[in-house]
């Protein structure tokens, strides 16, 4: 309101309808909007999520490869996608890649709950192709997969789940925040969480802080009582 007053004043000064330029007495209110909380889902919200995968077919084999490198690596949708074999080193167990986002080159250990999941796919769920990433379409002729391929499908499972997307994002984004939340609920470093991430800063880390409440209340600090004093001078209370 402020900043269209300013700018009022100044067009009022600027078309001769007033003898004096107001607009710089008008006070700046010095707000820095605060990012939103990241969405964020629950260990046993992530449970029925996985569980309303279909693993029998191809696609289930591909998504829920998919889902586990942002649920257990943290790993972005972009990045997800442009997964290639040559980032793979079954040899040494780590991915190995640059973001996609920040270039920063960064490597992450295979878990074998994803390594599992990933040959699952690619022995039994991945089209006959010499297509150089991963991840493919299930129908002919079998692209790779764009990062909207994958917020597609996070949406499906989450509403197949039954999960309350109430005032939550449900892309593929808040899978890598409940991967950042769940880490903070497992006391895990700061510096841990950001390298896991890929984060070029701790402060881009930082912004997850706020949603671990639990550590917030043990911040918090107790209010001290007001003296009865207060309440008698003038002014006050009784007044």
């Amino acid at each position: 309101a402020l900043y269209i007053l300013r700018n009022f004043a100044l067009f009022l000064y600027q078309n001769g309808l007033v003898a004096k330029d107001y607009s710089g007495v008008i006070p700046s209110d010095n707000y820095k909007q605060q990012s939103r909380l990241p969405s964020t889902f629950t260990k046993d919200e992530i449970e029925l999520f996985l569980g309303a995968i279909d693993r029998g077919n191809p696609k289930g084999k591909r998504d829920y490869a998919m889902f586990l490198l942002a649920l257990k690596l943290g790993l972005r949708a972009s990045d997800i996608a442009n997964l290639k074999f040559e980032n793979i080193s079954w040899i040494t167990n780590e991915f190995n890649f640059e973001q996609k986002k920040t270039a920063k080159p960064i490597t992450l250990p295979i878990l074998p709950e994803v390594g599992n999941a990933l040959i699952d796919y690619l022995k039994y769920g991945r089209p006959q192709s010499f297509e150089k990433h991963c991840f493919l379409q299930v129908v002919y002729p079998y692209n790779r997969i764009a990062s909207h391929d994958l917020g597609n499908a996070v949406q499906f499972y989450l509403k197949r789940a039954g999960i309350n997307l109430q005032n939550r994002k449900h892309g593929p984004h808040a899978l890598r925040h409940s991967f950042a939340s769940h880490l903070l609920q497992e006391s895990t470093p700061l510096p841990v969480i950001s390298e896991a991430l890929g984060h070029t800063s701790s402060k881009s880390t930082m912004f997850y802080l706020r949603i671990d409440t639990s550590a917030l209340k043990e911040c918090s600090l107790d209010v001290p009582p007001v003296p009865f004093s207060f309440y008698e001078q003038k002014g006050g209370y009784h007044a």
